[in-house]
């Protein structure tokens, strides 16, 4: 990328180490494969997107302001989604923006701030795209389908209580949680109830939520209680059901359970993280646990072959053994954009693996990659923007959502 920096790796001691067994073996990745699409908030209905196409030489293609800024508390932590030439997002106040995938042309937006809400309620959820049709969450508690071409709504349904994550599409159905842990699952085409399922309510917990991970009739679903749910698609019944907390907690702090990166679905195992301190390999079918690490994690772990990729509370980058959960090598990135005061904590985002390195974005205004067979620093961007949402790539095409409110697309050059 133009205008490169040199971004801080610190080298004090690290929380997590690799481990010896696994320091000559080589790692080893799927192809890159070129997706026209990012479709829902993990790039696919099983949240694994394995190594995705992206050129070596970018450059900023365009930038453009498309929602208005969040501000420090308010924050825009769900990732816009990508179909048919177009991106769908939605901000902090719960408006849904379409734009032109090819120059960032706002298309139409529709405001779902219901007339006496404030508007600071709207933030958290997200959007997700299916057949023609875009699905938006909201901070007020509305799901809501557009027609993706017009902008013309199809059908709302209230639910009341507030969503703070992207919603997941398959099979004719779209699933949901609320602030309270309850699940719920509508109809795409006509947003009739199918089924909802509870899970524990938590009193405190993290700002995001995970999004579900669907394959065939399963659905598997984090709670902000740390409860992993996997759940029949058909009709919400329980097929498993596991929690992801540690008995030994060594603060305050994770005491939060929280699951916010997304459960992915692999080849029969799900990988999940919690904030609490615990990472777990399942098997799909009977629930029982393949492995379980001692880390912490709100973001989703990218999941690549032999291989997981994955950026800790501590701001660590690890390489995991899909296999058995052994750790192949460690990068500690900037945690603090004042290190001497430890003040002002810098939230990454991703990883994402595409053309052959991993791509983090952070809330200091950086743009970072990362070899995924060492852990090397590769490069460094300013983005001129705070990034807590996710990157996502959609036909040779990187995206990044700011804080500001700003949409930036970075392609060959």
């Amino acid at each position: 990328p133009e205008k490169r920096e040199r971004i801080a790796v610190l080298t004090f001691d690290r929380n997590l180490t690799p481990d010896s067994a696994l320091t000559d073996v080589r790692v080893t990745l799927p192809p890159p494969w070129r997706n026209p699409d990012w479709p829902v908030a993990g790039g696919s209905s099983t949240n694994a997107m394995y190594h995705v196409a992206l050129p070596a030489d970018l450059h900023e293609a365009w930038r453009r302001r498309v929602a208005s800024s969040a501000g420090d508390l308010m924050l825009h932590l769900s990732p816009p989604v990508v179909a048919d030439g177009r991106i769908f997002l939605i901000d902090h106040r719960g408006t849904v923006i379409a734009i032109d995938a090819r120059n960032g042309r706002t298309l139409w937006h529709r405001s779902l701030k219901p007339k006496k809400e404030k508007a600071k309620l709207g933030f958290g959820g997200g959007v997700a795209y299916a057949d023609g049709l875009v699905f938006a969450a909201t901070g007020f508690g509305l799901l809501v389908a557009f027609d993706a071409q017009s902008g013309e709504e199809r059908w709302r349904h209230d639910g009341l209580i507030p969503l703070r994550g992207a919603p997941a599409v398959a099979g004719g159905r779209i699933f949901a949680v609320t602030l309270d842990n309850q699940i719920v699952a509508l109809s795409t085409k006509t947003g009739e109830m199918l089924w909802t399922q509870a899970g524990l309510p938590e009193d405190a917990s993290l700002l995001g939520a995970a999004t579900a991970a669907v394959s065939g009739d399963t659905v598997v679903i984090g709670l902000s209680s740390g409860e992993l749910f996997a759940l029949r698609a058909t009709n919400g019944q329980l097929a498993w059901q596991d929690t992801l907390s540690r008995t030994r907690r060594l603060t305050p702090l994770a005491t939060l359970a929280d699951i916010d990166g997304f459960p992915v679905i692999d080849r029969g195992r799900v990988y999940a993280v919690s904030h609490a301190g615990r990472m777990v390999a399942i098997d799909l079918r009977s629930g029982e646990r393949v492995w379980e690490s001692n880390i912490a994690g709100v973001r989703t772990p990218w999941v690549a072959g032999d291989y997981i990729f994955l950026v800790t509370v501590d701001a660590e980058v690890v390489a995991i053994s899909a296999g058995d959960g052994k750790i192949r090598w460690v990068t500690r990135l900037e945690r603090f954009a004042d290190p001497r005061k430890r003040k002002k904590p810098v939230i990454w985002s991703g990883p994402v693996l595409a053309g052959d390195r991993l791509i983090l974005a952070s809330s200091n205004g950086f743009a970072l990659s990362l070899s995924p067979y060492t852990g090397k620093v590769l490069s460094g961007v300013r983005l001129r923007g705070k990034v807590v949402a996710p990157p996502v790539v959609a036909d040779g095409t990187l995206y990044f959502f700011t804080n500001e409110g700003t949409l930036i697309a970075w392609r060959e050059r």
